[in-house]
């Protein structure tokens, strides 16, 4: 009779089970009214996310809900619980598989319904995790996720890429849930899964709220059967502000917030590291049905508009989209170009591939609307992405859209002395290096700038504020050292005479005693670096603009980088080098995703061609090394600028004897910016010295954009701002006169400080050079020696004599312009005013 008994209540058990009535299992003594608020919670999420229980189940729900019935409550809920977790009272986990459909939406994040039943009264949060889910890259650089604020992503765990990674997941904690258990002995909550994957899919789920706290009994995962449906495909239809089919640049979100695609699920085309993708007039993205929000553009130039999309429940569909420009610089002659873009390293991963193809590159680079993308291979991915070299632009180049792969000596080399772009190279092997990295290569940069410009390339030095920080203290060490011959701990007025002093005497001299102090010292190098034009010497241990003088000297740069790190750093060498009479251009650049990996293009130069049909490359570049140009973050624009009718890059104005010039310009600012410290419109919490910077977020990340304002737009000669205009940032052009006295041969430029600088137009007085600081001359020989001090022992053995008389070369150089410049009075009561 007892054998009959166990037969009849294990066959009434499956029974159960199969008719899905396993209510009774889960259900657990637990107070009405506490639950009652948890599942009221639940509804509403789930209505939130679009996924709504039937009708006649809310009306039940809530009915219970309102007469604090727990039981009824889990025996209404209970039915659509996929996973069931239960903490024991030594707060260990095990998980069973609940009652529901294992039912998925590839392409989008399906709600599921989770019961905890807590027998330990724990309050922490609870995890879910699969060895199914997660990125499905690898290699990425630390430094990178952590500059961009993306280490959440989970880069630096994993050094190699794992097959099978379909599914992401994520506890749903936004409100009206909470991030955390409540503590009650049964409680809802609900997670979110995302598939890249259709069809049947089985997964390993599991749970956790600490560390080793899988029960030791029991499963602390369970294995679940998905049947995921496929998601739509959409194509979308992309036409450019005059009708013709061109790329953009695309962001989907759902209510909830999330990006689709996920940006761990991403590889090639699409980048894990931006919350964007790129898409062509006719391309296809994966998403789920439903409302969406879809923000779209074509970089900087471009209106950022948004709109709601639906997409439907079936196999395809397509979203047409139109792009409106707010400015055109082509129309003016001015096509923009980015010189530094990486295909490898830093952000891009190594596997599955040794980073992304040109294929892959070009599509940001058009997605971004511009005419010119210049991609470097460098240390990391040398061996691999030197194969995509050829001595002209890549096949995929179109008229108007030019890509070209060149080199950065970064990783390799002479990277200690500072990272050189090399553009328009005919052939990327150095003699010596037998097509490697690892031999032949110079360490310093003048003799392989020498060897580019031998076969016609265009040479400058990438992310130049990178080692022209300053450090008040140690540039105060630096001086006491020199210079207190008496070792009293102060600097005397006498002992200061052949010094380079960040400020006059006078002002650093706070407590009018005749010496100056360390802390005095100190607070005057902080007060320097927020100063453009300044005198503090910087460190000279970075990757940047470091051996630009001695270079310069010997006539093979051709231009230092901007728009990428701190504007004043990047400007302030340049603006002494135009002082001394250097023909330096300034070209703009991002590092992409090294420095940023924003986007490509997030700082610009626009060079002047005219009006042209198909893009030259060579020609480009070579109007690049002449100046024809100004440097932006593509939201300011300076279409027209002219000294006397002359533009910059076209030709020197010359002056028989001191007199007035007359300067005509156009400028035009967007009417909306995003609010960043990259763009100015932040100042960082460690000061001015840091605007424009776009290594590092300084603050949290944000997609907000601010309207335009106004604009500070200012004329500079050497250096120095005399004659401002204010501008609307509203996307209109605005022509602007001014009229300057030149007394002496001069530089003269304009910029709107950090976003927009020209590059200059040399006033030439009487025949003479510009001479136009004395103390710009003593400045450019104190780093040459810093430089020295900091990063001559890593020059070879074998390079070190020839590197010390060159750079001693360079030095006597600057002396002899410095004997040849005018005295400095007027700059120190300038300083001293400041």
């Amino acid at each position: 009779m007892s054998r009959l008994v166990t037969c009849f209540l294990c066959l009434f058990a499956l029974a159960a089970t199969v008719r899905g009535e396993t209510a009774v299992e889960l259900r657990v003594p637990v107070e009405g009214q506490p639950l009652s608020a948890n599942i009221t919670r639940v509804l509403q999420a789930l209505q939130f996310l679009g996924t709504p229980l039937s009708g006649d189940t809310i009306k039940e729900v809530e009915a219970a809900a309102q007469a604090l019935d727990a039981d009824r409550l889990q025996d209404l809920l209970d039915p659509h619980v996929l996973l069931a977790v239960t903490i024991n009272p030594e707060s260990r986990v095990k998980v069973q598989r609940g009652p529901a459909k294992a039912r998925l939406q590839q392409a989008g994040f399906t709600p599921v319904l989770v019961k905890i039943i807590n027998q330990s009264t724990l309050t922490r949060e609870l995890r879910i995790v699969s060895p199914q889910s997660g990125q499905v890259y690898a290699g990425m650089t630390p430094l990178s996720a952590q500059r961009m604020q993306r280490t959440h992503l989970q880069e630096t765990l994993d050094k190699s890429a794992a097959a099978g990674r379909f599914l992401e997941l994520e506890m749903y904690s936004r409100p009206p849930m909470a991030p955390n258990l409540s503590g009650l002995a049964a409680e809802y909550a609900i997670a979110l899964i995302y598939s890249s994957e259709s069809g049947p899919r089985e997964a390993t789920i599991g749970f956790e709220v600490g560390q080793e706290n899988q029960d030791l009994g029991f499963r602390g995962e369970a294995p679940v059967l998905f049947d995921i449906r496929p998601a739509v495909q959409v194509r979308l239809r992309v036409k450019d502000h005059d009708g013709k089919p061109t790329a953009a640049r695309f962001i989907f979100r759902d209510e909830a917030g999330h990006v689709f695609p996920p940006q761990a699920k991403r590889l090639a085309p699409d980048f894990y590291f931006q919350p964007q993708i790129y898409r062509r007039d006719g391309d296809v993205v994966l998403l789920p049905p439903g409302r969406l929000t879809m923000q779209y553009d074509r970089g900087p130039e471009y209106r950022q508009l948004r709109r709601e999309v639906t997409i439907p429940s079936r196999a395809s569909a397509e979203v047409e989209v139109k792009l409106e420009r707010w400015i055109n610089p082509m129309e003016y002659g001015f096509y923009s170009g980015d010189h530094h873009i990486h295909g490898a390293g830093c952000a891009h991963y190594t596997s599955p591939t040794e980073g992304v193809t040109p294929e892959d590159v070009f599509l940001q680079v058009n997605g971004e609307g511009l005419n010119v993308g210049c991609v470097l291979t460098w240390g990391p991915c040398f061996d691999y992405q030197r194969r995509f070299f050829t001595p002209a632009v890549h096949q995929l180049s179109g008229p108007l859209s030019v890509m070209k792969y060149d080199l950065e000596i970064s990783g390799f080399g002479s990277e200690a002395l500072g990272h050189v772009c090399l553009l328009n190279l005919k052939d990327q092997t150095y003699p010596g290096s037998d097509g490697t990295k690892i031999k032949g290569w110079p360490t310093w940069t003048t003799p392989v700038m020498k060897w580019a410009k031998a076969q016609g390339a265009v040479t400058g030095y990438a992310h130049s504020a990178s080692g022209l920080e300053i450090d008040p203290r140690s540039a105060t060490k630096r001086l006491s050292t020199r210079f207190d011959t008496n070792h009293d701990g102060l600097l005397a007025r006498a002992e200061c005479a052949g010094a380079l002093l960040p400020l006059p005497f006078d002002t650093i001299d706070t407590d009018h005693d005749g010496a100056l102090t360390e802390s005095e010292l100190v607070a005057a190098h902080d007060r320097a670096a927020e100063q453009l034009p300044n005198l503090a010497v910087p460190q000279m241990n970075g990757v940047g603009a470091m051996e630009i003088c001695v270079s310069m000297a010997a006539g093979v740069c051709d231009f230092i980088s901007a728009m990428d790190t701190p504007r004043i750093a990047e400007w302030n060498m340049w603006y002494h080098l135009l002082n001394c009479g250097f023909p330096l251009k300034v070209s703009g650049e991002t590092d992409f995703p090294c420095m940023s990996g924003e986007r490509v293009g997030q700082g610009r130069v626009y060079v002047h061609l005219g009006p042209v049909k198909r893009i030259n490359f060579g020609s480009w570049c070579d109007a690049l090394a002449k100046g024809r140009s100004y440097v932006s973050d593509g939201f300011a624009h300076a279409l027209a600028f002219r000294v006397n009718d002359i533009a910059p890059g076209y030709d020197d104005l010359h002056l028989t004897a001191p007199g007035q010039v007359r300067i005509r310009a156009t400028v035009a600012f967007a009417p909306e910016l995003p609010r960043a410290v990259a763009y100015g419109v932040i100042v960082p919490p460690d000061g001015k010295r840091f605007v424009g910077d776009t290594v590092t977020l300084h603050g949290p990340r944000t997609d907000e954009v601010m309207p335009g304002g106004r604009r500070l737009v200012e004329i500079v000669v050497n250096g120095k701002s005399v004659a401002t205009n204010e501008v609307s940032a509203d996307g209109q052009a605005h022509d602007l006169r001014f009229d300057i006295q030149i007394d002496k041969s001069s530089w003269v430029a304009l910029r709107h400080f950090p976003q927009l600088h020209t590059n200059p137009v040399n006033v030439l007085v009487g025949g003479k050079p510009i001479r136009a600081s004395r103390s710009s001359a003593l400045w450019c020989i104190e780093t040459i020696e810093q430089l020295w001090r900091a990063r001559g022992n890593k020059i070879a053995d074998a390079e070190r004599a020839e590197a010390r008389r060159t750079f001693d070369k360079a030095v006597e150089k600057f002396r002899r312009i410095a004997q040849e410049a005018s005295n400095d009075t007027e700059e120190k009561a300038d300083a001293a005013t400041r």
